[in-house]
């Protein structure tokens, strides 16, 4: 038995498969071993009661996460899981390596992620090249959730936001200064804080204010990371997951044309492929 997880901070998706055929899936909250301690990690995999009841079947684990992208972050994770699950082979790997996978599986190209955070990276096919991206929601994750959020609320507490978009804000969340700050600056998990308005943002995308907050973002997330890319790699496919570059597509096929780029594939959740991958190389 194999099981593949993809994890965000926001939310972890699980696949079980045996024999060649899925056998269930689960979604649990994220694993970002960046932020998150070993016990956090332990007290989700003893909550459930799919793994507990699988843990002696399981062979093989493949994990990608955000935050696992050095040795001593998945080291952490194989740590964390071969003591859970003691027949398994566990590798670890980053988020990126995931997405590259599930889009381009053995070809090459750029790859990129929008969603709770954002990355970019070129593939060659079986590895990602590094880069100095990658500097999560305080320096960089532009056009993702992070990002989205931390505009928004910078212009709610400096009253720089249309009035009716504020007051939405407030029917929906009773947000205050003190209580932002708090959850900012004094939380464990910032991230998590600033993800939980992924909903809100997407049910209110056609608002004025909020749609061109994205579409800077996205504009922003090209030209941070795509464009630079394709300048050492001319003529790439690209290929992006995540859930703001699924949510909001059509905005992002705009700059896309507008930039000349050649976005193959939009892919909201690389768990869906990931497991077909592996089902077949297993």
């Amino acid at each position: 038995m194999i099981l593949v997880i993809f994890t965000g901070s926001r939310y972890a998706d699980w696949r079980l498969a045996d024999k060649g055929k899925l056998l269930h899936g689960f979604r649990t909250a994220g694993i970002n071993s960046y932020i998150q301690d070993e016990n956090f990690i332990n007290q989700l995999l003893n909550k459930n009661t799919d793994l507990l009841y699988n843990a002696e079947r399981i062979r093989k684990i493949f994990f990608f996460g955000a935050g696992a992208s050095s040795k001593e972050r998945q080291d952490k994770i194989v740590a964390v899981f071969s003591n859970f699950f003691k027949n398994a082979k566990v590798k670890a790997s980053h988020d990126l390596d995931a997405s590259a996978l599930s889009t381009f599986g053995d070809e090459k190209g750029i790859v990129g992620i929008i969603g709770s955070g954002s990355n970019a990276a070129y593939y060659t096919g079986k590895k990602i090249v590094p880069n100095n991206y990658g500097l999560g929601y305080i320096l960089a994750d532009e056009g993702s959730t992070n990002w989205i959020a931390q505009q928004v609320l910078r212009d709610y507490l400096t009253d720089a936001m249309p009035q009716g978009f504020r007051e939405k804000l407030d029917d929906k969340y009773n947000l205050d200064r003190k209580y932002i700050l708090e959850k900012l600056y004094n939380n464990p998990n910032p991230n998590i804080f600033l993800t939980s308005f992924a909903d809100f943002f997407y049910e209110n995308r056609h608002e004025t204010y909020l749609s061109n907050t994205i579409k800077k973002g996205l504009d922003l997330y090209i030209s941070t990371y795509i464009l630079p890319l394709l300048d050492q790699y001319p003529d790439s496919p690209i290929s992006l997951t995540g859930s703001v570059a699924h949510h909001y597509q059509d905005w992002l096929m705009e700059y896309a044309k507008e930039y000349h780029l050649n976005i193959q594939t939009i892919n909201k959740e690389p768990i869906q492929n990931l497991i077909k991958y592996y089902i077949n190389k297993n």
